[in-house]
């Protein structure tokens, strides 16, 4: 058992970019966050959810169907199904064999359907009808802390919703809770509710039907959709809207939320249109028009729920009225519709397979308040509340997390990871060249499920530099690079310390007044200046996210 144990340690190590021991992660873990034999062989087409809520109770029932198509031909023996304790799977039909039980036994979070002899052939298409019940997890501290919420509006009527993220879909609905794996084809999601209440799911609302005081309401996706984005919103909502007339044509917008909140957000979503004109200008068409987009008004702060974002920032500007930046420039716009809305381009239209590499949702969606704020008041306060947020940043530990094992990496792939980007947004020089590479990796990837070093390979080809040593020192290490130098008569000398081996990160500096490029390296390095700049002030520009030290 010790030298499995070692092994297995090993295996991580080698899969992670930080050290892990056995006492950190189960055998659970990695059936979450890997594939693995009961996870290679088939990928999923499309869920058919339904789902019945009980509020007095505070449980639910329901059944997924899910279709997949083979991509290993052969006899697997097991299919794994995620579905969180206390809920558990009832019964699984299987409609190939007329309505067939199939045989599936328990363990943890995971379910193995068994499959016995059966043989299989590539590109065959399956489906399975899983039946589930229990009462879900209850969210502690929403959306950080998730699961089901069960609350109550001002008036004391019931208001309810999930949220999961990280914590997994599987909390509530039996599903292969793997971020790599979308249904291609997108889901259906049918919420039955009382009578009174409304029921709000994602993408295009299709039918709702009474029977005997209760609502069934039925909604559609169609594109390939996040597991853990797909989501019920129950309560007491009205709805108005507007069309978007955008780069792909006339995309619908709908809002829903608490009757008696309608006019406040009648003011507040009036944000939507210049947001949504502004990120398509830098990342390209909105990638849903299918599914529209909506905001919906939820208990929680908010999250990125793809084609119905939550949104629960209390119709303030700022983050809960507050600037994350303080520098003044996160004051004058509603910071949960823009970050949350951000994340439809990064997340929902490029999602990473692991949650190891979720900076590349969370770096490039809290740029995207930068580009607004750049948007709505011009680059130098763009600039100014990039900036702001590295008071956020504590480099505490690497910002990609472990692989495999269904784990984040610090919370500092926000505001660290917008100010990587903005960094090599600098080292790119071309606003116009950078502006096509938000836009390319949306359309190279778009609907894509990808990792980290899709995006570094593509932004470092598209940007005509290698920039493999700026992603290792950000994303990989928790050091600052630091910028030491000397500056004596018309000397200039300078070298990088606190930085990984080979790293030669071009700067921009002012000597004086005068701006310049240097390149500095491990070693030391001198520059001749000229005579009016002896003896001269010398900085930074203050775009690189960097630490100067004067050497001596």
């Amino acid at each position: 058992m010790k030298y499995f144990c070692r092994l297995a340690c090993l295996f991580l190590f080698f899969l992670s970019v930080s050290h892990v021991s056995c006492a950190q992660y189960t055998h659970q873990d990695t059936l979450r966050g890997s594939v693995g034999t009961g996870r290679d062989w088939w990928n999923v087409l499309h869920y058919d959810l339904l789902v019945d809520v009980d509020i007095p109770n505070k449980s639910i029932s329901g059944k997924n169907t899910v279709l997949f198509e083979v991509t290993k031909a052969g006899k697997p023996g097991l299919l794994q199904l995620d579905m969180q304790r206390p809920m558990e799977i009832t019964s699984i039909e299987d409609p190939q064999q007329k309505y067939k039980q199939l045989s599936f036994r328990r363990e943890g979070n995971v379910y193995w359907i068994e499959f016995g002899d059966m043989a299989f052939t590539a590109k065959q298409r399956y489906s399975l009808i899983v039946h589930y019940k229990g009462t879900p997890r209850a969210a502690v501290n929403p959306p950080w802390d998730g699961g089901w919420i069960w609350t109550k509006d001002e008036k004391g009527r019931p208001w309810i919703t999930v949220a999961c993220q990280g914590l997994g879909a599987s909390v509530w609905y039996p599903c292969k809770d793997y971020q790599g794996d979308e249904p291609d084809r997108g889901a259906t999601l049918s919420i039955t509710v009382p009578d009174e209440l409304t029921a709000v799911g994602n993408g295009v609302f299709k039918e709702k039907k009474s029977l005997n005081g209760r609502t069934t309401w039925r909604w559609e996706v169609k594109n390939p959709i996040n597991n853990y984005t797909i989501v019920p919103y129950i309560g007491y909502y009205t709805n108005f809207g507007e069309t978007f007339d955008g780069e792909k044509g006339k995309l619908e917008c709908s809002y829903w939320v608490l009757d008696y909140n309608i006019e406040k957000a009648r003011k507040q979503f009036a944000q939507v249109a210049p947001m949504m004109r502004c990120f398509e200008q830098w990342f390209g068409p909105y990638p849903f028009y299918e599914d529209s987009y909506k905001l919906v008004e939820t208990p929680h702060l908010g999250m990125e729920h793809q084609s119905a974002v939550a949104y629960g920032n209390r119709y303030k500007n700022g983050y809960l009225g507050m600037d994350r930046s303080g520098s003044k420039w996160g004051l004058d716009w509603d910071y949960i519709i823009v970050h949350e809305s951000g994340h439809e381009w990064f997340a929902n239209n490029i999602t990473t397979n692991d949650i190891a590499d979720m900076w590349v949702h969370e770096g490039f969606t809290t740029y995207s308040e930068v580009l607004f704020v750049e948007c709505k008041n011009g680059v130098a306060a763009g600039d100014a509340y990039c900036q702001g947020l590295r008071r956020n940043i504590e480099n505490d530990k690497p910002i990609i997390g472990p692989y495999g094992v269904n784990k984040e990496g610090s919370s500092d792939m926000y505001d660290k990871g917008a100010n990587m980007i903005h960094t090599i947004r600098q080292l790119i020089s071309d606003d116009n060249k950078f502006k096509a590479i938000l836009r390319g990796l949306n359309s190279r990837f778009y609907h894509k499920t990808i990792n980290t070093n899709d995006v570094e390979k593509y932004i470092s080809k598209e940007a005509g530099k290698d920039l493999q040593k700026v992603f290792d020192q950000y994303l990989r290490t928790v050091n600052i690079p630091q910028l030491e130098y000397e500056l004596k008569g018309n000397i200039l000398s300078y070298r990088w310390t606190n930085c990984i081996k080979g790293f030669n990160m071009p700067v921009r500096v002012l000597i004086g007044d005068t701006p310049r490029w240097i390149e500095p390296t491990e070693n030391w390095q001198k520059q001749t200046l000229g005579p009016k700049e002896k003896d001269a002030t010398f900085a930074a520009d203050k775009n690189f996210y960097i630490t100067v030290k004067k050497a001596g």
